[in-house]
């Protein structure tokens, strides 16, 4: 156990023991305010299961939450003098808001009857309607809620790109998503893992459209509840739609670069008392470029020039992605339900790379010219299948659910590279053609089970279990071509099946004082891997088995600092895992182009982290966070240089060290203009050596976001946003510094049911990549440009009539299963 593990054990113990002390104290209130409602439908029958929040005017924070007894009862106590309303959601009713309460003037207890209309008698609302618009950021005590309708831009964007967008995440070249500069990020869809490698998780992202996002969850520092592995995690959540009888939502948006995309979104509800089916329709078709230009330079011990190469390669793709989603939810009785849920994925894409490589002695002539071609073509698809079933013991949060999934990933892709090579040299030139077929399975298999009960004296308890299973099986077959035939070479084939389980047992307590809040965890998981490279005629078969355990324990305490609560201070502390990808085992040399090649290594081990953080929230207004993070035996991909050619190989070679700060603030400048800004700083700290290269680095660096907001009259909106991000040190590689503008322009439409949205990415086309790589007595620089200015226009429509439906409860659909079920 390392001196680490060691120290977050103690700290874990002590909070344990304090927690234990105080968990069932007589707790005190934050203030003396109460308010008391009853709920009912328009025939006076009592509502219950409905979600009540009760709403800060002032700032639109949401200070509780209750749900409705089957009295359709509900009250909120400990409040302190400020003005609030009420926003209710209950299944088969129109949604309300209203209901204005004033406890500044003296009066401390207030009775409110609440009645949910119909929308035929919506004109009958006499309550003052409250149209405050949700903040872009929502801080909670685990986690940072991104609301995406506050960004327009979302509109014509996919879900890669709004992820780029979002106040503290940034994405690689290569696609890998980073969140406070915390690399190996747990990517979650509707609070499912999507055990996708880096490469497959970015072409996924790409392929949902932005405007089907109701809102991104950042956790910076996951609580037990969460699978231990990657330093961050963020969820991703869709919009839904629960109002009763038949709804839909259609979206549609086309944007021009340098080529044009088209992305469609079609969301389809229908509710019934018992029933619930819904689906969600996506189908895209996209075109884009990458011109990639890297310029390569090695140096002998007295750091003299030998050789230079140039590497010029422009790759063009174009292709069709869809996404399905369909399901229903049937309330067995009033506090049983159980649910389905069937999701595809599709998407064929062609890609078309043209190479020039130049390669020469001591930066003079060239000694050899390397061009030529290659061919892809890709076929990907995801089946999913899921079972969900939920048990409510009460109304009060008492229940248990459980889900079973069934997910299969197949590839099969095809790739023909046509090289020649013009040599300088008595050698000669020659040519010479090969095909890498590349099929791929992946078949998961998931159970899941979690357990909540809320006790007295504001404590909970909750409890859960996870198993899954992984097999992926990987083929890589080398084919020579020769004369328009082909020729099977075993030596450049190669195939691997790596398998994986984990189990998982977690359980959670959380308390509330006066102004006290704190919430401990413990996660313990057993992880057994095995990576089987097979033989054949040329290639030696290999196995790597581990078999491992770990604890994981997650301590949070939060207070706060006035009897108002608009000040609040938390710290959280939590010991986290990341384990390499699939690929990553892969110990087989893959051809990326006559100078480039990447293997895996199937020795690798995973990395454990210890992280802790301490936030400060000013209302929504401000928010402030300082993080720290240790990695020991870090993963990375390290390059090595053999012969000239570079090799990537992921290794454990390195303690790296972080400190960031990060400070937000959601401004309202004047009525009409809301800037929300972002600063974030951080310190990199590596030790570490690899191939005979010191990784000793000490680095600042920092990113500065602005999105500023605009409300104008006649249903207008506009958005105006920019990023730059400091150069950046990542162990062998540079990262130069990047920025971006955008801007977008929104119309409401069809009496507020629709909405037009004009949208600008990148308007001075300088969101590019340009990164240097220094490994073993070289440097290479790499530049990369992507089709990413773009104009959009996007439509947006709501549908459908929504018909009442008495309910005596409030079953959510399979969505929402999900989220309970985390």
């Amino acid at each position: 156990m390392t001196k680490n593990t060691s120290a977050m054990t103690r700290i874990f113990l002590v909070t344990a023991l304090l927690f234990t002390l105080t968990a069932f104290t007589t707790d005190a209130q934050t203030g003396t305010g109460e308010i008391i409602g009853l709920i009912k439908d328009i025939q006076q029958e009592a509502v219950s299961g409905a979600e009540i929040k009760l709403i800060r005017i002032s700032d639109s924070t949401i200070v509780q939450r209750k749900i409705s007894r089957d009295n359709g009862r509900f009250v909120f106590n400990g409040l302190s003098a400020d003005r609030y309303c009420i926003e209710i959601n209950a299944k088969g009713h129109l949604r309300y808001s209203g209901t204005t309460v004033d406890l500044s003037t003296g009066q401390m207890n207030y009775k409110i009857p609440v009645i949910i209309l119909t929308p035929d008698s919506e004109k009958n609302l006499k309550e003052v309607i409250v149209n405050a618009k949700k903040p872009l950021l929502e801080r909670e005590i685990d986690k940072t809620v991104v609301n995406v309708d506050a960004m327009i831009t979302a509109a014509t964007s996919n879900v890669l790109e709004l992820l780029e967008k979002t106040p503290g995440v940034a994405i690689t070249a290569d696609g890998e998503i980073s969140l406070n500069n915390k690399a190996g990020v747990l990517v979650l869809i509707e609070g499912r893992q999507t055990y996708m490698s880096t490469a497959d998780l970015a072409a996924y992202l790409r392929s949902i459209p932005g405007a089907t996002i109701d809102k991104i969850e950042l956790i910076t520092n996951p609580p037990a509840r969460y699978d231990a592995a990657g330093g961050a995690v963020i969820n991703i959540r869709f919009k839904k739609n629960k109002q009763a009888g038949f709804t839909g939502n259609l979206s549609s948006s086309f944007s021009q670069g340098i080529s044009n995309r088209w992305y469609n979104s079609l969301n389809l509800n229908y509710n019934t008392k018992k029933f619930a089916l819904f689906g969600n329709f996506s189908f895209n078709d996209e075109k884009g470029f990458t011109d990639e230009r890297n310029y390569r330079t090695y140096y002998d011990s007295a750091h003299a020039i030998t050789s230079k190469a140039t590497f010029l390669n422009y790759r063009t793709d174009w292709g069709n992605d869809g996404n399905a989603r369909i399901g229903f939810d049937y309330n067995l009785t009033q506090k049983t339900s159980f649910g389905m849920q069937f999701l595809g994925y599709f998407r064929t894409r062609k890609e078309e790379m043209v190479y020039d490589n130049y390669f020469g002695e001591s930066g003079l002539n060239p000694e050899a010219d390397a061009y030529g071609t290659m061919n892809g073509r890709y076929k990907w698809g995801q089946y999913n299948i899921n079972a969900n079933g939920l048990h409510k013991f009460n109304n009060t949060g008492h229940e248990i659910s459980a889900e079973a999934n069934y997910i299969r990933y197949n590839n099969d892709a095809d790739q023909v590279f046509n090289n020649y090579v013009n040599s300088f040299s008595p050698a000669g030139d020659s040519s010479y053609t090969f095909r890498y077929a590349l099929p791929s399975t992946l078949d998961i298999y998931v159970l899941k089970a979690d357990y909540s009960y809320p006790m007295k004296n504001r404590f909970s308890f909750s409890a859960g279990y996870k198993s899954s299973w992984v097999k992926n099986d990987n083929n890589s077959e080398y084919y020579d071509m020769i004369n328009g035939g082909s020729s099977f070479d075993p030596s450049k084939s190669n195939h691997f099946v790596y398998k994986e389980n984990i189990n998982a047992l977690y359980v959670n307590g959380k308390k509330d004082w006066k102004k006290w809040s704190s919430q401990i965890g413990l996660r313990i998981e057993n992880t057994n891997t095995e990576g089987h490279l097979l033989a054949n005629s040329r290639v030696q078969e290999s196995i790597v088995k581990r078999n491992y355990s770990g604890l994981f324990p997650s301590v949070y305490v939060s207070y706060l600092l006035d009897s108002a609560t608009r000040q609040k201070i938390s710290v959280n502390v939590a010991r986290r895992i990341s384990r390499p990808y699939y690929q990553q085992l892969n110990p087989f040399l893959v051809f990326i182009d006559q100078y480039n090649f990447r293997t895996g290594n199937p020795y690798l081990m995973p990395a454990y982290n210890f992280q802790a953080e301490m936030n400060y929230n000013y209302k929504q207004w401000f928010m402030f966070s300082l993080g720290y993070e240790r990695y020991d035996d870090a993963i990375f991909s390290a390059t090595g240089v053999v012969d000239s050619f570079y090799i990537t190989r992921p290794e454990n070679a390195a303690m790296r060290r972080m400190l960031v700060t990060t400070m937000n603030f959601q401004i309202p400048i004047v009525k009409w203009w809301r800037m929300n800004f972002m600063l974030a700083v951080a310190n990199f700290k590596t030790q570490g050596e690899i191939y005979g290269q010191d990784l000793a680095q000490n680095i600042n660096a920092f990113r500065v976001q602005a999105i500023n907001m605009f409300t104008f009259k006649k249903d207008w909106s506009a958005e105006l946003s920019g990023r730059y991000t400091h150069r950046v040190i990542n162990i062998q590689r540079i990262m130069e510094p990047r920025w971006y503008v955008n801007f977008a322009l929104q119309k409401k439409v069809l009496k507020g049911k629709g909405n037009v949205k004009l949208t600008v990415d990148d308007i001075f086309w300088s969101l590019k990549f340009k990164d240097i790589i220094i490994a073993e007595g070289s440097e290479a620089a790499n530049y990369q440009v992507r089709d990413t200015r773009r104009v959009g226009l996007a439509f947006n429509f709501n549908f459908g009539k929504d018909t009442f439906n008495k309910r005596r409860r409030n079953v959510e659909g399979g969505d929402d299963l999900k989220g309970r079920t985390e």
